[in-house]
């Protein structure tokens, strides 16, 4: 709900309707097509569902630009959707990688080559994907198939990531000594990974923790009382301080499913030790939760999860208020294409398609 005059607002305040299945989640998946939202107006809030609307209309939501070009991507044993801005190119790329519990998500990607990046959803999740021996190589190759493509500028390849895809872009960075992205940017900032374990391993560590989940008054799970313990211990995580690229955190300080705020302290204080401060640019939101998304995109503070690798559900809470978390998603964004306008769209040789 909101008051006051919201142009998008409409968009951004829907809810599952009464009497769903707990734990829904509104998201696109077929990017080729407009979501559709019907905008009815109805006398009274009972039973209208009942009646004649008095007025109704059609919105159309479009994540692809016009020109916009869609590739399944099958190679070298690695699997996602590329997307190529229209144009003659060549063009800045991103790594695009989605958290925990998405699968394979490209809308995301599409608004990005809609402003003129080429972007790489990765699908990533995958039992093959996360043995051993296999899975800090598929990441690696990855960032190489999106870098040599014609249609790339090599030397501008950054990676986007939201929650795990945030561990991963930090993991990839800190440690690959094959590639170099330009900039990185981590939404819902996640830097846990002990040494040596796949994703599966540590959702597996993950798991033998949720005895100390906290319970809402709705029974929903938060992982961020045991994730604080976790990540307190310097051994769990990411050696971030030894990045070397610009880095962008973006963080909502209702952040109920992981310690986003106290991880970005954390990377700032050991960026700070190291003499790389300057690296480091930070958005926190009051009010926003976990589930930061492109605008516009209707807030949900719990929705249903399924464990990595195993059959359990549950309904996370992930926080935030509707109208703060919308304004961060709307605020957010901009910035976020802002960040990326400079470090990889910014020099006298390079201009952008837009």
């Amino acid at each position: 709900m909101y008051t006051g005059k919201e142009p998008m607002g409409l968009l951004w305040s829907m809810r599952p309707v009464p009497g769903s299945r707990k734990g829904l989640r509104l998201r696109k998946i077929n990017v080729c097509t407009p979501m559709l939202v019907n905008i009815s107006v109805h006398s009274g809030h009972e039973g209208f569902r009942d009646r004649t609307p008095l007025a109704s209309a059609l919105a159309e939501r479009w994540y692809m630009a016009p020109g916009v070009k869609r590739i399944d991507i099958n190679k070298q044993g690695v699997q996602g959707t590329l997307f190529i801005p229209p144009g003659p190119g060549p063009f800045p790329a991103l790594l695009d990688m989605w958290g925990g519990g998405a699968g394979l998500l490209e809308y995301r990607s599409a608004l990005l080559a809609s402003r003129g990046y080429v972007s790489f959803s990765l699908d990533y999740l995958r039992s093959e994907h996360l043995s051993a021996d296999v899975e800090f190589k598929y990441f690696e190759t990855a960032f190489n198939i999106i870098r040599n493509h014609p249609q790339v500028i090599p030397d501008r390849v950054g990676i986007l990531g939201s929650s795990l895809g945030s561990m991963v872009a930090f993991n990839l960075t800190a440690y690959s000594t094959i590639i170099k992205p330009r900039c990185i940017v981590c939404i819902s900032s996640n830097h846990y990974h002990p040494p040596g374990t796949t994703l599966k391993a540590g959702f597996k560590i993950l798991s033998k923790h949720f005895h100390k989940a906290h319970f809402d008054e709705n029974n929903y799970m938060s992982w961020r009382s045991f994730a604080l313990d976790l990540i307190a211990d310097p051994s769990n995580n990411v050696e971030v301080g030894r990045i070397n690229c610009p880095m962008l955190l973006v963080n909502g300080c209702d952040d109920q499913n992981w310690p986003t705020v106290e991880t970005a302290e954390e990377v700032a204080r050991l960026l700070r030790e190291g003499g790389k401060e300057h690296l480091l640019s930070r958005l926190a939101y009051p009010g926003a939760g976990h589930l930061i998304e492109p605008p516009f995109s209707p807030h949900f503070r719990a929705t249903k999860f399924i464990i990595l690798n195993s059959k359990e559900k549950v309904i996370l809470l992930w926080g935030g208020h509707t109208k703060p978390h919308s304004d961060a998603q709307e605020d957010s964004w901009r910035k976020i294409l802002s960040f990326l306008q400079l470090h990889l769209y910014h020099s006298p040789s390079v201009k952008a398609n837009l």
